[in-house]
């Protein structure tokens, strides 16, 4: 869920990866900087970086405070606020609005200021929870990454339009 002075946009998870503790891909391998500092606050957390200078990504701590470990949100299945999306991207195919990280924190408007902001709790950016059923997860391997790269801790619902990468990854 993401308040914005335009209105309400939400959309459901259909994709993530974890970085799990003692991941070397993962940014709280080398401990805790000023920059990676929300990974190591208590579950539920975001933590929000600019990879390579383009794009903001979009992380949960998953860990007890003061161990570093999160999930990155890689893809949202659009459910209200559409338009407001389409404006952000500046795209009109509902398909790319969201699938994938990058995508996904410009159309939600995510950037720096939200690092650190607890998810769990309403505000201007929170998890919440709906109706849907789940589905099937596929599991396959991280995307974009050297090192312990053949880790299978992606997790994507199956046949699910919005999942991103490449389809060789989305067999299940």
């Amino acid at each position: 869920m993401r308040e914005l002075p335009e209105g309400v946009v939400t959309g459901r998870i259909v994709e993530t990866e974890a970085y799990v503790v003692g991941d070397a891909a993962g940014h709280a391998y080398i401990g805790m900087t000023r920059r990676n500092r929300s990974l190591f606050l208590e579950r539920g957390h975001a933590y929000v970086y600019l990879a390579y200078g383009v794009s903001y990504m979009l992380n949960v701590s998953s860990e007890r405070r003061g161990i570093g470990a999160g999930v990155l949100i890689r893809a949202l299945e659009p459910l209200e606020g559409v338009p407001i999306m389409k404006v952000n991207r500046g795209v009109e195919r509902l398909y790319d609005l969201a699938r994938g990280p990058g995508r996904l924190a410009a159309a939600l408007q995510v950037d720096l200021r939200l690092d650190g902001l607890d998810l769990c709790r309403e505000g201007p950016l929170w998890l919440g929870h709906g109706d849907h059923h789940p589905g099937r997860i596929g599991r396959s391997v991280r995307i974009g990454i050297t090192r312990d790269a053949q880790r299978l801790l992606r997790f994507y619902l199956c046949d699910n339009p919005f999942v991103s990468g490449p389809r060789s990854l989305n067999i299940h």
